[in-house]
């Protein structure tokens, strides 16, 4: 953590727990064959970047998911499967980015989308006792608005740029490889937390 100042996290996978196979197995029994396939971590099919990014809104992400299963499935039911892999905040992991705000500047960026967004704010709202899940960082940056998402180079210099942040003091942790190489390409210096790693398993010298 050398000459660290600013530290930007990922949220799901690296502070919010996922389980992409619920989502999956939802729209499987919609009808939904090849979801995986689509929605691949860090290489997701057109629509879903394009609601990632706010070009399409949730009327039409939704019109689309129905459109993959080929039946008329009613709005709740897409939207209960599409959140279905959003799991929890462990409170260890909040407890520790408590204890970095002491040291460095914390952000958030995040690969996400409106019903997305809506639904883990609310997660954590109710588990930390009404608090914003925002509230832990500096500033949050959400993809679905700013118009730009990981892997993109353009959307690692807009948040530089943003808050007046010099790359080489500044960390990014991701569980998605593409996005940390988008950030490195960006000057910035890239943590890829591997499969079976959390962010409690970094060495974060705050002795």
């Amino acid at each position: 953590m050398q000459h660290i100042q600013n530290i930007i996290f990922d949220l799901g996978g690296v502070l919010l727990n996922l389980d992409i196979q619920k989502t999956e197995d939802a729209f499987l029994q919609m009808g939904v064959k090849n979801f995986r396939d689509l929605f691949a971590l860090g290489h997701a099919a057109s629509f879903f970047k394009e609601y990632e990014v706010g070009t399409i809104n949730d009327d039409e992400f939704i019109a689309a998911l129905q459109n993959l299963a080929g039946l008329q499935l009613q709005r709740e039911t897409v939207i209960a499967g599409w959140n279905a892999m959003l799991r929890d905040f462990p409170t260890e992991r909040i407890e520790l980015l408590i204890r970095l705000k002491k040291k460095y500047r914390l952000f958030l960026f995040s690969n996400t989308n409106a019903i997305h967004l809506s639904a883990f704010q609310q997660t954590y709202s109710s588990a930390f006792g009404g608090n914003l899940l925002d509230d832990l960082f500096e500033k949050a940056w959400y993809s679905h608005k700013i118009n730009l998402r990981k892997p993109d180079t353009r959307a690692f210099e807009y948040i530089l740029n943003d808050k007046q942040l010099l790359p080489h003091q500044t960390l990014f942790i991701d569980d998605a490889l593409v996005n940390v190489e988008g950030a490195r390409a960006a000057g910035i210096q890239g943590y890829h937390l591997e499969p079976g790693k959390t962010v409690l398993d970094i060495d974060w010298q705050l002795s």
